[in-house]
């Protein structure tokens, strides 16, 4: 059974940092690309940033170029996104999903088993 368990999502004033997880099992973790997305209240789901399988290719959302660095430990099936500089707008539940792409892709139909999420809040 594919389970992907996002945790490390809190509240947090502007400019301060978090690292979220998101634990894998069910799966060969080490064969899939893994993305990041979030959504905000009455928003849509978007993408974040991805990673291919052995972390040699990384793609984010210019939104989040500089601030936020995603990285994966295939060893501890795991894959992070390390957000610094946070700001209101990165107030979202972020989710984590992975993808067969060998090039990590932003569109949303691309990855798939999904996680439960972690809910990020900043306040300004």
């Amino acid at each position: 059974q594919v389970q992907l368990d996002e945790s490390g999502g809190r509240s947090v004033q502007a400019g301060g940092s978090l690292r979220l997880s998101c634990a894998a099992s069910g799966f060969a973790f080490r064969n899939y690309g893994m993305g990041w997305f979030r959504q905000a209240p009455g928003k849509e789901r978007e993408f974040v940033a991805a990673l291919d399988r052995s972390a040699n290719i990384t793609n984010y959302a210019d939104s989040v170029k500089g601030r936020f660095t995603i990285s994966r430990d295939n060893a501890k099936n795991t894959v992070y996104l390390q957000m610094n500089s946070l700001k209101a707008e990165d107030s979202a539940v972020y989710y984590c999903a992975r993808t067969v792409r060998g090039n990590p892709p932003s569109i949303l139909q691309a990855y798939y088993d999904w996680g439960q999420g972690t809910q990020v809040t900043v306040s300004s």
